[in-house]
This record gives structure tokens, sequence and C-alpha cells, in this order.
């Protein structure tokens, strides 16, 4: 684990090389994150018929909150392991992919400040970017100390996340609350909270980080077809894990019971965001499953393609919420109901694989990695 590459051997995997499974995952990853994020965005949260309001907040804690950035960053951390296996595979050193790795880190750093700054305050990007810049050693750490901090961080990174999910459940504030009535307002109203929020997210990001890392040792993804039997066991127990552990809260969320006491709901947030690991490698665990009976087929290719161009459609999603809630452009954040944006949510990661497709038929990169790929590797 010691020998990595040269600066010679240094350059980007091309579309060909790169493998189904994680690409198919990427690409499933971002309905979730559309279901997570868009209904952040309706300003009233109980408009509309009790019912499908009811029925979409259920929905949304039980598989979207706290599971689909986990999912988001196992597959970073996967990603950061595929690098790491690729340089060292070009015979390069651990210096040289340690300089890679920290140019990587600061220009998501850089991009995830534009997203927050220019589009809009939610963003995982720039949090990845710090926690790969404080942590790039570990990318070739002993599996052993990969599991101890990825266990020891674990904890507070659940009870951080469980502390939002309490105050969530006090009484949810909507983006719409936060939403300035004019672009040059919103240009400077993100930047004083962005570096505090960023740099105490970093201890979210780390556990799913350090197992997608050990994942990709194994190539796991890359090579399902080796690990079939395992990814079945792991889907079936991370789903399930899941599913139990998340559904008080999703109840819970959805209005059909109330925490009898402070500890109760602790101890529900706790439960909920503790098993969201579980579920969101075991939702990996399914694409890859998925992907070993999916091949050449053409939605197959067409949500790999989207895969491939995951920051660019993360950034995308990013716009779309933008154009269609801030008071600057259209304005419907008053006009959306909580449902509704299930719908535009969805709508969004439709538009999103047809234009993915229509790159891909066009040989176009997304923009947003072609563009990471030449400020991290000095080239396209």
């Amino acid at each position: 684990m010691n020998t990595y590459y040269r600066d010679s051997s240094a350059a980007p995997t091309s579309v060909t090389a790169r493998s189904l499974a994680p690409d198919l995952a990427r690409g499933c990853m971002l309905l979730l994150i559309a279901v997570a994020h868009a209904p952040a965005f309706a300003a009233d949260w109980n408009a509309g018929p009790a019912a499908l309001v009811a029925a979409a907040k259920f929905l949304k804690s039980l598989l979207a909150d706290n599971q689909a950035r986990d999912m988001f960053v196992l597959l970073f951390g996967y990603g950061l392991g595929q690098l790491a296996h690729r340089q060292q595979a070009r015979g390069g050193d651990w210096v040289s992919t340690r300089k890679l790795l920290r140019r990587r880190a600061w220009w998501l750093i850089a991009i995830g400040f534009a997203n927050t700054v220019l589009l809009v305050p939610i963003d995982v990007i720039a949090v990845y970017g710090l926690t790969l810049l404080l942590l790039a050693p570990l990318v070739r750490a002993r599996d052993a100390v990969l599991w101890r901090t990825a266990l020891l961080t674990l904890v507070p990174a659940t009870l951080l996340m469980a502390w939002q999910s309490v105050t969530a459940q006090a009484g949810p504030v909507t983006m719409a609350a936060y939403m300035e009535p004019t672009y040059a307002a919103h240009l400077v109203a993100n930047i004083p909270s962005w570096p505090v929020e960023a740099a105490l997210s970093t201890i979210m990001v780390v556990p799913g980080m350090l197992v997608g890392v050990w994942a990709a040792r194994r190539r796991i993804l890359d090579e399902p077809e080796r690990h079939g039997r395992l990814l079945a066991r792991v889907t079936v127990a991370g789903i399930g894990l899941s599913v139990a552990g998340r559904l008080p809260a999703a109840l819970l969320a959805a209005g059909a019971w109330t925490p009898p006491s402070a500890g109760v709901a602790w101890a529900v947030a706790i439960a909920h965001d503790l098993t969201g690991w579980a579920g969101a490698v075991g939702l990996a665990a399914a694409v890859g499953l998925a992907a070993t009976r999916a091949r050449g087929g053409r939605l197959t290719t067409a949500l790999a393609a989207l895969g491939q161009r995951s920051l660019t459609f993360y950034l995308f999603q990013a716009v779309v919420w933008m154009v269609l809630f801030y008071p600057f452009t259209l304005g419907l954040s008053d006009d959306v109901s909580f449902a509704a944006t299930f719908a535009v949510a969805a709508g969004v990661w439709l538009l999103s694989i047809l234009l993915a497709e229509l790159m891909r038929l066009a040989g176009h990169r997304g923009p947003a990695e072609v563009l990471l790929r030449r400020l991290s590797y000095g080239r396209p």
C-alpha cells in the first residue's frame, strides 16, 4: 500500500475504462439528493391535502434524509479508492498521489464555496474537499486504521446529525425563511456562516468516506460479479436495518405519533441517522447487484451517463432550485406544496438523465468534471 504513481503517469480515467456499478449508483443517488433538497424550498410544509403531505414527509424521512448524503459520501470515498488503485497500478509513488489528492481537495472546496455563494447554500462539495484535505493520508492507511477511524467518528457524526433531526422535530425551518429579495444580497448572505458550517460538517463525512475507500480496495462495485454473495447479504441487511431503524422517525415526521419525552425524541433521531449509514451501504450494494444483470440496456446506459456526470448534475439541481424558488427569479416557494416538490425533484432527475444521455451521445463529458480534471491534473 506504500507504492503509488509517478507524476508522468498522472492522467484521468477515460469514459470507456469506467466501471458500471459506481456510475449507476451515482445516477440513482441524484434522485435521493433531489428528494432530500427540493422540499426545503417550499415555504409552507403543511400546505395541500393532509394525507398527501403526510405521505410525502414519511417518504422523505424514510428514504432520503441523512441517507442520500451518506450514499453520496460513500461513493465519494469509493472514487478516492479507485483513484489510488489506478495510480498504484501505473507504478507511481505516494508523494505524488498525495499532491494530486490535495489539489483535488482545494478545488472541491473552491467549487463548493462558489455553489454556496452563487447558487444555493445546500452544499456538500466543499465539505468533501475539506475532509479530503485533512485526511488524505488515510487513503493509503491500513484497513484496520480505516475501520477504527470510521467507527470512532461514527459516534460524533451521528450525534451531530441527530441534533439536527431533533431541532427539525421541534419545528422545521425552510430555506424560504433565509431567501434574500435580491441576487446582490444573496451573494453575500451565506459567506459569514460558510466556514463554520463546512468545518462542522466534515465529521459527518468521515465514516462513509473511509468505508468507501475500503470497499474500493476490494473492487466490490468494480467487479460485482465476483462479490455477488456479499452484495446480496449487504443489500438485505443494510436496507432491512435502515427501514427498521428509520421507520419511527418517518412516522413521527408524518404526524402519526408524538415523542413523550426529549429522551425518546433523541433515541428516535439517533436510530434514524445511524441506520441511514446502513441504508446507504445497502442501496449501493443493491445497485451493484443490479449492475450484474442490467448491462447494455438503454436505461442502464443513460443512468450510467448521469453517474459519470454526477458533479455537473448536482450543480444543475442547485441551478434549478434557484431558478424556481428564489424571490429574484420565479419565486415559486409560496406556490409549491411540500408534496409537489417531490414531482419537481423527480422531474429534475428525469431531465438530468435525458441531458446526460444527450451529452454521452454527443461525446461530451460533464463540464464540472472537465473543469475539475483540468484543475487537478493540469490536462483535460
